[in-house]
């Protein structure tokens, strides 16, 4: 037996990690002042932090530290607990370092403990489809290496698509450049982008109307998954359901069967990317490149 970890960023519900009695632990985001975190929505309202970053205010966050981690780890080391973190992207963020390193601190006290760490390579609903993941492996009886060795294998399977209405807050969190995105303001550019080997941001492709962008998105998708059309598929967005609805309509209208789900996209996430945020995840038949 083995205990799953993961953080706030796969952007799951809550409801989903309990039932399954996987935990996770929270980033951590400050705007107007007000340090929030990020728990899924038991302290704060999802919609009402939406609300704010569509008028213009910018958040900042930041990483889970080595502490956090540490204490977050250590009551399953205590009692002798295999533990697998199933975390966010490193090209996204220093939290996995930060993970890393607390399981070596806790390695010099328990030196025995089973610690594994999988580094996703993705975020908000690819973290989430990785994580569901894990449960069906774990469900269907399968050992800690064997978790891990499929992680090994299969994560770079994963394929993420996504499209922002507003490109300053990708300017704010440093993902592109301030020139390009006055530039692409000003030109109304509504860019794609995806998620590379390395778990960082790309650019893909540009367009020019919001519709064309979340068509390319269900077509990026439907690409995708041609070879395993009835997989499980996650939209997520930072608060324009409509626009999430559209890209799940044009799926379904190639694939009527398709397993969609929709999901709120937390607040780290949402802090860089703005409000109207539409990324959709999916399993590829090759690894990204």
């Amino acid at each position: 037996m083995y205990q799953i970890l993961t953080d706030s960023e796969c952007d799951l519900p809550l409801a989903t990690l309990e039932a399954s009695n996987v935990d996770a632990i929270s980033f951590h985001t400050k705007i107007d002042d007000q340090d929030l975190i990020n728990d899924f929505g038991k302290s704060y309202d999802i919609n009402d932090f939406y609300q704010k970053i569509q008028s213009g205010t910018m958040p900042t966050t930041t990483q889970v530290n080595v502490g956090e981690y540490f204490e977050f780890f250590k009551p399953y080391v205590e009692n002798k607990m295999p533990i697998v973190y199933v975390g966010f992207s490193s090209g996204l963020s220093g939290s996995m370092s930060s993970a890393h390193q607390a399981k070596e601190m806790l390695l010099e006290t328990y030196p025995d403990a089973d610690i594994r760490i999988v580094d996703t390579l993705a975020a908000s609903g690819g973290e989430g489809l990785m994580v569901l993941k894990a449960i069906r492996l774990q469900k269907s009886g399968a050992t800690l290496d064997e978790f891990v060795d499929w992680f090994d294998k299969n994560k770079m399977l994963l394929r993420s698509s996504f499209t922002v209405d507003n490109l300053n807050y990708l300017y704010h969190g440093g993902r592109i450049s301030r020139t390009s995105a006055a530039l692409g303001t000003l030109l109304k550019v509504k860019p794609i982008l995806d998620v590379d080997p390395d778990g960082k941001l790309r650019m893909v492709s540009k367009t020019r109307t919001r519709k064309r962008s979340l068509l390319e998105l269900a077509d990026n998708t439907l690409a995708t998954i041609k070879h395993e059309p009835d997989q499980p598929i996650i939209i997520t967005t930072s608060g324009d359901y409509d626009a999430a609805e559209v890209v799940k309509a044009r799926i379904l209208e190639k694939i009527s069967t398709a397993d969609i789900q929709i999901y709120p996209i937390g607040m780290t996430i949402s802090s860089h990317t703005g409000f109207g945020c539409v990324a959709v995840f999916a399993m590829g038949e090759a690894p990204r490149t």
